[in-house]
């Protein structure tokens, strides 16, 4: 069974996806050992605390740098003996130490179809403005493994979600959400806990079901 740490900083509602799946019984040889937040105070604390997730605090303003926080969470994840790091609206760039760690064990979920809209600043509401001011027909999710690079490392899973007439930044990203990034992300952690993923430089491939 892998322990899996979910890394948030706000709402958590990628989070709430994982613990919804987690109580369907559809993250297959995992379980979510831990949550893990920026801040403290975050709503996702509370919804890891419903569900009876032990919640910690490894809070960004106590620490001089992103290394030191990096650093910081590394111990703190080897000491919960976790095997697979998924970030969920986490808000702050990692460095190498983590990926040192955790290499090819860590998932993002980025609110676009990389490599299309991604990398630095995009994040958040503005994955959504970009694309509308863009005008692209089609945008969607992607669940890739994390690298040194921001939104640059190995493709698992993506979903493509249209784009509407009328569609705001707000309601683009609430659609990309329940279509894309919440179905995704949960089936590419179970992938992930099933042993059913592996890595040949930028292509992964998924392992039929036993």
């Amino acid at each position: 069974m892998t322990r899996i740490a979910v890394l948030v900083s706000g709402g958590g509602t990628n989070l709430q996806a994982l613990i919804d799946a987690q109580a369907r019984g559809e993250l297959k040889n995992g379980t979510i050992a831990a949550v893990l937040s920026s801040k403290a105070g975050a709503y996702a604390l509370e919804r890891a605390e419903k569900a009876s997730i032990p919640g910690y605090v490894v809070a960004r303003k106590e620490f001089a740098s992103n290394r030191e926080m990096t650093q910081a969470l590394v111990a703190k994840l080897k000491e919960l003996d976790i095997g697979l790091v998924v970030l969920a609206g986490f808000m702050h760039i990692l460095t190498e130490e983590m990926v040192q760690a955790y290499p090819n064990a860590i998932l993002n979920v980025h609110p676009a179809l990389i490599p299309s809209f991604c990398g630095a600043g995009y994040y958040g509401l503005h994955v959504h403005e970009k694309a509308l001011a863009y005008g692209v027909k089609v945008t969607g999710a992607t669940v890739h493994f994390v690298n040194e690079e921001p939104d640059g490392g190995p493709i698992i899973l993506q979903k493509a979600v249209d784009i509407l007439p009328g569609d705001t930044p707000e309601s683009l990203q609430r659609r990309v959400m329940e279509q894309a990034e919440w179905v995704i992300l949960p089936r590419a952690v179970s992938l992930f806990c099933q042993g059913r993923l592996s890595v040949d430089g930028r292509i992964v491939s998924i392992k039929k079901e036993e």
